[in-house]
């Protein structure tokens, strides 16, 4: 097949890449599709048959990204150090793909440009969620993450907080990922650039993909710190089928100002039934029904317990909040 009549193919593959499902696209690429017709019929009485030819294609790969924010605002206090955002990196092509990241904290529509750590992007190598000394950086050009179809990698993006700054003051970091066989608009064909030799083609990203956080500046922080406590009917600590779990979240305020019209919510895990009249607010029983005392148990659209803890500052010290469910 021509070079010309494959790019053609290409493209019309690109032309339907909208309908996809975001995940990897399909075949994978460099997969050979053969196809040999035959011919059968009777000379005399003989039955021959004639095969065609064999016509091979083989699919392109397509080049496509994905770059999604993980973590909600991050409040932040001036002057702080390694604040950290998390994103995940996909690869929603259909072949291995290395892709080459970059930073972006300053944009504009915020109230502040974060300043990027140095170094300011790390893979989350132990899965916390946070930045530890486990964390590998990233190094442009020596470990560029190579993802294979449908994979993902954490990234973890470290900036600074400048000083001074107003409580509700927002900051916005951007992460990018550019695929290093190529970005440009969908369908953009990069000959003989793809897996096995094959061609590449631009996909619905353009082979790069972007997300943006938010650093929130608040004089006030709320922790939420949730542990659990098992009993089963024999009395011991099994969490086996009618084991009793008892939960409890400890809320901290800490820094200067207010928050206001704070609500905690906690769903009721799958395969355990909430126990009734078990929730209580620093050990005062409160009911499940939606009334003055601010607890009740909400059954839509999920089953969760709710609190209303009303206004915090640090002078009103932990909120802890208990219930118990069972296992089914």
């Amino acid at each position: 097949m021509s070079r010309s009549v494959l790019a053609g193919a290409v493209l019309a593959l690109a032309g339907i890449l909208s309908a996809l499902p975001v995940s990897a696209a399909g075949a994978p690429a460099g997969l050979p599709i053969d196809n040999t017709a035959q011919v059968n019929y009777t000379l005399g009485a003989a039955t021959l048959t004639e095969p065609s030819n064999t016509v091979r294609i083989v699919v392109a790969e397509i080049v496509d990204v994905i770059v999604t924010l993980q973590s909600p605002a991050v409040t932040v206090s001036p002057g702080a150090a390694a604040q950290v955002l998390v994103y995940r990196i996909t690869n929603t092509g259909n072949g291995l793909e290395p892709f080459r990241l970059s930073i972006d904290s300053a944009l504009g529509g915020d109230d502040f440009d974060p300043v990027p750590a140095t170094p300011a992007i790390y893979f989350d190598t132990d899965g916390s969620g946070t930045l530890t000394p486990a964390d590998t950086p990233y190094t442009p050009g020596s470990n560029d993450p190579a993802l294979a179809a449908d994979a993902f990698t954490t990234v973890l993006v470290s900036n600074a907080i400048p000083a001074p700054l107003a409580n509700g003051n927002r900051g916005f970091s951007l992460l990018r990922a550019a695929s290093l066989t190529g970005t440009g608009a969908p369908g953009t064909v990069f000959a003989g650039q793809g897996t096995a030799g094959t061609d590449a083609v631009a996909g619905n990203s353009g082979g790069d993909g972007d997300a943006t956080g938010t650093y929130l500046v608040a004089d006030l922080r709320l922790t939420a710190v949730k542990s659990a406590i098992v009993l089963d009917p024999s009395g011991s600590a099994r969490p086996v089928p009618l084991a009793r779990i008892t939960y409890q979240v400890v809320v901290t305020p800490t820094g200067s100002g207010a928050a206001t019209a704070v609500v905690f919510t906690d769903p009721i895990p799958a395969n355990t039934t909430y126990v009734p009249a078990s929730l209580q607010l620093n050990g005062t029983p409160l009911t499940d029904a939606a009334d003055a005392d601010g607890g009740s148990l909400e059954t839509a659209p999920t089953r969760a317990v709710r609190v209303a803890l009303g206004t915090l500052t640090q002078a009103s010290g932990p909120q802890t909040v208990t219930f118990a469910v069972t296992i089914d």
